[in-house]
Order: structure tokens, then sequence, then C-alpha cells
């Protein structure tokens, strides 16, 4: 049990530099984060009784949670827990004394995803929602000064029918709830009459500012108070506005009578003189409020919140405006997990997280998809960050085909007002977002059935949650973040519900380059419904790719990528965020962009990359260790700190010995040497350095690229193994990744071409590709992907005499009889209207051909080109012509 500091109010903004004057508050605040003990599962027989015996349950300290789940590696190991269900903690506390006429409330500042409140064996309340502030007066349960026992029913079972979740948003999603008290709990001793603690979660008052000049900030104070005794009480309501120094810069005092076991709603107004504004990351200067109820001379109860004095709007045509200046917002959106800790962060892990998206040079925050901790809220206020708070109304609005039912409604009602009210007074948030992508789970579900099923009815339930957020915030827009409308996905579907025109601004998830589409591509889609809804803000609120930190690739364009499996090479994700970016800069009437993800999440239903139950499109690692080559791309284009990063740092053991070498730089110009030798000096368009073609020694390499940016030296230095460019070239054609042949000979990822296509791949089950079903080789994976049309193959390779084997199979037995093409070796034709099928016996059976070439100026040119169909190539491999002198 340990005492919070006292100018915090437990579950509002935590405020640093309280004034020395103003420590002893008249209200006190016992943290109660030691000295419990869980169990999960069990008998519930006589759990919740005082007298119960929980010697044998396990030691915890809060915050806790039973969940762990997510790592790197290709199966879950023993310590992954993905139990879903009831979890019991018992406490046992001497509470402290309490004055005459003062409450004792108890305060939970997150719960998954259920909870159940037990003081001495009588139930107290519950609340449904993980991820709210919830609070119970327990002052006729509990003991003061004497031993208590203080039980929680924590469930996090996965919503069905008849579970304790049902009626609970979110009923799905791409995350994992996790269960257990994973923030901490609190105990308060307060006055009777009190700024209310039992008013949803909230501080009890609600600031704003509703008319901000030069010369002056009118500043508006919401007082919700609450008199639990049962006698009248005459009081006076005093406030203050102190500035970052502590100096007194608006007051007021006004008369507060409180009924007995009443209610009552104060307002009242003070006035700024020549404000400091909220600048976001430019200046994000904080004002801090104190109110205090006084009777007769004695301090009975105070609050302290901050106060940022900003305006802002979010404008159809020309984007974000704060203060009066126009904010291009650029951002990412941050789930609250971490690895082998979960859900249960300390204050620290929110300040770390907040350090990285700063140091990338972010301006704006997303909750994805959910209340988060005020903690974290307190570090976007003090970075600057423009934050979306957000509902967790995602994925469906019901458990089956029909349209929701009234108790999962009237949850998600308490669940927004409890999310509006706990964050009204961060100056950071500016959007409350209603509802991500409500209708997708029916559209996962049709199209599992075979395109069959009815669409979503969630448009009512969006409508009737806009105007409860617009009732108890007008002074911020809504926003609702959409999956599917005019996208080539196949989850938008044809009769489904409009819910782009419900909400204030629009938010967008599109994944172009990604699960469909090009990169560039984003910007003619999100055009297109710009002009569809010209009177609303358009936002993208998620684009992004999944990159592993041990998959590769030796050219991004070599082949399709698996985005619901396996693999994902980190260049992948990184020229999707190249492509994406590129085109999203020049959209000036945009509101926002957040990169989906900051942060590698849990998700248990991800088998991706290299990882399981990781959803890995974040910039940076689970485990906050490594930021990925995209974390650096945005980091030169959006941070004011010198930028070099050499990308490819992590493909440490080469395919060929020959690669391209990129960077990211906000330097005009950067140098590379390799080895010490210099390859030249290149400019970065788009924050990108390019040098192509470098060629690599056999064994360990130095590549080093410098620059200056504004007067100061950077330098980084990877290191490189390569193969001996004596020893050929092996190349799998149209893979993004390579594979090592039954021989154990090692092809590297499609690389070298110029032309041909590559077609999406034959997909199996749980998102994994279908294995080859060639036949005539014991390589049969060798043969799972292939180059087709016109292209050639340009090869560096040494001067000299060399063997080429292509490998081929006829994909369609349509085309058996009439597929022929030509191939020609530096323009010599070595393969005449070969037919795949024909050499081979059949198609999908494998064929060879080998033939001789000489290379004379470092290169060999290989081009396919179609007679009576298009060409094809499955594998190249390139030897040295041991036999050649005797030719």
């Amino acid at each position: 049990m340990a005492m919070l500091p006292s100018g915090a109010v437990a579950g509002g903004p935590t405020l640093p530099g309280t004034a020395a004057a103003e420590a002893a508050s008249p209200r006190q605040v016992t943290s109660l984060t030691s000295g419990w003990r869980f169990r999960f599962g069990g008998d519930a027989a006589g759990v919740t009784d005082a007298t119960f015996d929980d010697s044998d349950w396990e030691r915890v300290e809060l915050p806790h949670t039973w969940n762990r789940l997510g790592e790197y590696a290709l199966t879950r190991s023993p310590q992954s827990n993905m139990e879903q269900g009831v979890g019991w903690y018992r406490l046992a506390l001497k509470a402290p004394a309490r004055a005459r006429g003062q409450r004792q409330v108890i305060q939970f500042d997150g719960v998954g995803a259920v909870a159940d409140v037990w003081v001495n064996g009588v139930r107290v309340g519950g609340h449904a929602g993980a991820f709210s502030t919830f609070r119970f007066d327990i002052t006729d349960q509990l003991r003061p000064g004497a031993a208590n026992r203080i039980v929680v029913k924590a469930d996090n079972s996965k919503p069905a029918p008849g579970s304790a979740t049902a009626d609970v948003i979110p009923l799905g999603g791409d995350f994992f709830v996790h269960g257990g008290i994973y923030r901490g709990v609190s105990l308060l001793t307060v006055d009777a009459a009190q700024f209310d603690t039992l008013d949803h979660g909230g501080p009890g008052i609600y600031l704003s500012t509703p008319q901000v000049t030069e010369g002056s900030a009118s500043v508006a104070l919401l007082a919700r108070l609450r008199n639990a005794g049962a006698a009248r009480r005459t009081l006076t309501m005093n406030s203050r506005i102190l500035d970052a120094s502590g100096a007194v810069v608006a007051s007021d005092r006004a008369p507060a009578t409180l009924t007995a076991n009443g209610t009552l709603e104060l307002r009242r107004a003070m006035t700024i003189a020549r404000p400091i504004l909220w600048q976001g990351r430019e200046n994000p200067y904080l004002y801090r409020v104190v109110a205090e109820l006084v009777d007769r001379g004695r301090v009975v109860d105070r609050v302290e919140q901050p106060l940022g004095v900003r305006t802002f709007a979010f404008d159809p045509d020309k984007g974000f405006i704060l203060n009066g200046k126009p904010t291009p917002l650029h951002g990412a959106s941050r789930h609250q997990d971490r690895q082998g800790k979960g859900w249960a962060l300390s204050a620290q892990d929110h300040a770390e997280d907040m350090a990285i998206m700063a140091e990338m040079g972010v301006n704006t925050v997303r909750h994805a998809h959910y209340q988060h901790a005020q903690a974290w809220s307190d570090e976007a206020d003090k970075a600057g960050m423009v934050v979306k708070a957000e509902l967790p109304f995602v994925h469906q609005s019901s458990l089956g085909d029909g349209p929701p039912t009234a108790a999962l409604i009237a949850n998600a009602r308490a669940q927004l007002v409890e999310l509006i009210r706990q964050n009204y007074n961060h100056p950071s948030v500016m959007i409350w977002s209603v509802g991500n992508e409500i209708d997708i789970g029916a559209a996962i579900n049709a199209l599992r059935r075979g395109g069959k099923g009815p669409n979503a009815q969630s448009r009512a339930m969006l409508v009737e949650l806009n105007a409860l957020a617009r009732s108890e915030d007008p002074s911020r827009p809504t926003a609702y973040a959409d999956c599917c409308e005019a996208t080539p996905s196949p989850l938008s579907r044809p009769g489904a519900e409009v819910l782009n025109d419900v909400t204030d601004v629009i938010g967008l998830n599109r994944y172009f380059g990604w699960y469909y589409g090009k990169s560039g591509d984003a910007a003619a889609a999100l055009g297109a419904l710009h002009a569809k809804y010209p009177n609303r803000s358009i936002m993208l609120t998620e684009y992004g790719a999944g990159g592993a930190l041990t998959q590769h690739s030796d050219n991004v364009l070599g082949g399709p990528v698996n985005a619901n499996g396996r693999p994902h090479p980190e260049a992948f994700q990184a020229y999707v965020h190249e492509e994406t970016w590129k085109a999203l800069k020049q959209q000036d009437y945009l509101g926002a962009t957040w990169i989906w993800n900051m942060f590698d999440f849990a998700s248990n239903s991800r088998e991706e990359g290299d990882a399981i139950d990781l959803n890995d499109k974040g910039l940076v690692s689970y485990d906050r260790k490594i930021r990925k080559d995209a974390f650096y791309f945005y980091k030169a284009n959006w941070s004011t700190e010198p930028v070099l990063h050499l990308t490819g740092r992590r493909y440490v053991d080469r395919a060929y010995p020959v690669a391209e070498v990129r960077a990211y730089s906000n330097a005009d110009a950067v140098s590379l040497t390799v080895n010490g030798a210099q390859i030249g000096t290149v400019s970065c368009p788009d924050r990108i350095c390019v040098w192509p073609g470098v060629a690599l020694k056999a064994g360990e390499n130095a590549v080093t690229a410098t620059a200056t940016v504004a007067g100061k030296p950077l330098s980084d230095t990877i290191r490189w193994t390569a193969p001996d460019a004596s020893a050929g070239l092996h190349i799998r054609a149209g893979s993004l990744t390579g594979l090592t042949s039954a021989a154990g000979v090692r092809f590297g990822s499609d690389s070298f071409f110029v032309g041909g296509a590559v077609p999406e791949m034959r997909m199996g089950a749980r998102g994994k590709p279908a294995p080859s079903e060639v036949k005539g080789t014991g390589d049969a994976e060798l043969y799972g992907s292939y180059r087709e049309g016109d292209f050639v193959y340009e090869l560096p390779l040494p001067d000299g005499r060399w063997m080429v084997t292509l490998h081929m199979f006829e994909p369609d037995p349509a085309k058996a009889a009439t597929r022929t093409f030509d191939v020609a070796a530096n323009g010599v034709n070595m393969v005449s209207k070969f037919n795949p099928a024909q050499a081979a016996g059949g198609p999908m059976i494998a064929v060879t051909r080998t033939f001789p070439v000489r290379v004379t100026s470092g290169k060999l040119s290989l081009r396919f080109t179609g007679v009576g169909g298009p060409s094809l190539v499955s594998a190249i491999a390139v030897v040295p012509d041991k036999g050649g002198a005797r030719r």
C-alpha cells in the first residue's frame, strides 16, 4: 500500500510541478498495487468470502495480466498464454483511517474485460469494458484501520452467446483482449462533498477554451459535484489557473449548495490574458487548473487538471489547422502491449514508447482501438501530439448475422461516455473516434461462405454513438475509420451500408500495395472519396505493410508478397512505405495520416512473417529493441534531427555478389564506400539514396555511408557477407525470397530482370502458399514460382565461360500445346520455339535446358521472347563451365 502524490487526481491526467503550498491534499490517494494473490480459473466456491484461504495462490504485483502472447518464432513456445476466462484476485488490506464525513472509493484504472468486485464478502459492483477507469464507493463495506479483503473477478472470455462478454465491445478485432488487473488500483479517501468521483470515472471538472485570441483566452469550467452525506452542504468552489511556473493567471469563486445525497453541475468562466498556446510539437505549453471545495474556510476537496489553450479545425480542403496555422498531421497508431508484459505496462514503458515516436518525428498518435492509459495520454499532452482517441467499437456489431443487441448498444454508450469524460481535459485529444471497420466481420464471414451471407447491420448503432459523442462534447469532431468503400478488396461488398457519411470527419483504412493494388494507387483512391464527400475532412487512418526482421529480398519487385502469411521481407515493408508516402505528402487536403502500426503487437489470429501471434506491421519490434528500416525512412522525412541510415543491415549473408545499396537521409547528398573504395556521391530525392549494382567481394564487406547535415558529419556502416562472384549466380524467378535446393544450392530471390510478370500466389490453408505440385523433380518448390511474358535478365558475371541451366514447366494445361518461346544469350538464340509441356511430357512437369555461354563485358543478357505464347522460367543457374577449354 503506497500513497500517490497528493497533487494527482487518480484516474485523471497526472501533473508535474504541484505547488508546495498545495501538498497537503484533502483527498488521500492510496496505491493498492502490492500484496495481491492470483489464480486463473478453478472452483469459484467461497472465493469471495473474506475467510477464504488463498495462501497457495500466486503472489502478484499490479499491473498484472495472465496472458503472454506474440513472439518471433514460427511456433508457439511454452511461455505463451492465451487463456481466456476468469481470473481471481484477492488482496488483504489494512485500510487507512477516515475522518467523520469522509467516503472511501476504490478505483480501477483498467481490468480486462469484465470485472466484479467484492469487499469483505459483499459485492460492491461490476464493470463491463476493458479500457476505462471505474470506481465504487465502498465506505459501507470497508473497515478503516482494520483488516479487509478485496476480491476481484476478471473475465476476458472470448465473446460468444451466453458468455460474460457477449454484449461487451469489442466483439472481435485484430488484437487480443488481455485478462487481468492490467492497470493500477487505488483507494480514494475523500470528503462526502466532493468533485464527483462517481461521474463515469471522470475527474469531476471539465475544461474547454471556447474563445481564443492573441490577447485573451476564455476558459469554461464545468464542475460536477456530489454530496454523499445526509446533510445539506453550503460550500464555495474556488478555481484558479496556474502557468507553467506556478503563477496564478486567473481565478474564480462561486457558491455551491449541495442537497443531501445530491449532485450539482456548476458552470464557471475565467479569462487568461495573453495566453501561451498549446502549439503541438512546436510548443506544447500546459497550464494547470486547480479547483477546490471550501467549507467555512476548510478545503474539503481539491482536483487538478491540465489545460492547453488551443483552437483547431479539420478543413475538407486545407487539412488540419492548429491555432490558425495549417499543420499537416503525420503519425502512427499504437497498441498498448509489449513483449513479455502484454498489457501490464509501467509508466516508464509509456514514456519510452512516446520517446520512440517523437524520435521518428510524428506529430499525431492514433489510440488503437480503445482508451489508453492516462499515463500515456499525459505523455501525449507533454509531447505535443495530436491524438485520435477511440471507442472499441470494432470489427462487428453482433455475434450473428442480425443487428446489435440493446445490451451491446448500452455497453458501447457507457464506454463512450467513460472515454470522453475521462479524457476530456487532455489538450492532445482532438478527435473522438466512435467506430473502426464495424462491418468487416460480416464481410469476412461471407467470404468464408463463398461470398454468401448478409451484410452487417451496424449503421444505426454508429449513428446513435455519433450523436452521443456530439452531445457529450460538441467541441471536438467525431470520426469513423472505414475499411472497404470503393476498394478492390474482396471485403468491399455490394449493398453494404454506407458508413462514411455519419461522422464529422472520415477515416479510411487503406492498404494499397499490401492487401491489394499498388502503393501509389492510394492517392487516386483517396481523391475519389474526397470528391464524393466534399464537405468532410478525410484522414488516412491506416496504411502499411508487414516487416519481418529475419526475412529478406534481393529485389522487392521480384514477386508477390504473401500479405496474410509468410514471408514478409523487411525491405518490402520499407518499399510500400516509400511509395505510399511519396503519394500522400502531396495530398494537402488530408486531415491526417497514421501508419499502421508503430510497434508490432499481439494478435492470436496471425501466423505471419517470422512471428506467431503478432501483427508485424510495426516499424519497431514488439520488445522495442529494433527499429526497422521503414522507421528511418520516416525519421529522415519527418524529424528535424540529422539522419543517415543504411538499409538492409539485418540481411548480412547476401545471396549475390552484386547488390543495390540504399540509405535514408535528410542530407543533400550522401557518399558511399565499400571496403574503403569510393563508389560515388548521390542526391537523395524523397530522402532515399540509391547506389545500384554495387559489387561486393567474397566474404565480409564494410559498406559505409557519409554525409553532412547542418554542419554535423554523419556516418553509418553495415557489414555484409557476399558469395564469390566466380561461383556464378542462382536465381529463383518470380519470388520475393530465395531458397536452398535439395542439393544444398542457395538460390537468391528474383533479381536482375527487366519486364515480364509474376502471377499471384496459389494459396493453401491459413494464409500459407500452396505447395508446388510440379512433378519430375526432387526440388518441387524451385518451381513454385515463375516469371512470364517477354523479359530479359541482365546478369553481372566475371568474364569467362559459363554453363546456363533454365528450370521451367508448363503451369497451364490450356497452353500446353501452343506455348513456345525463344531464349537468346547476348543476342544469340540458344533455345528456339521451346514448348515446356512437350519437352517434359506434359504440364506440371519440370524440365531443364542447359547451354554454354561466354561473357566478355561483365554481363550476360538472357532475353526471353514469346513465339506461340508467353515465355516462362522458374529458376536460372549459371555456373563456371569447367570443360569450356576443351570445346
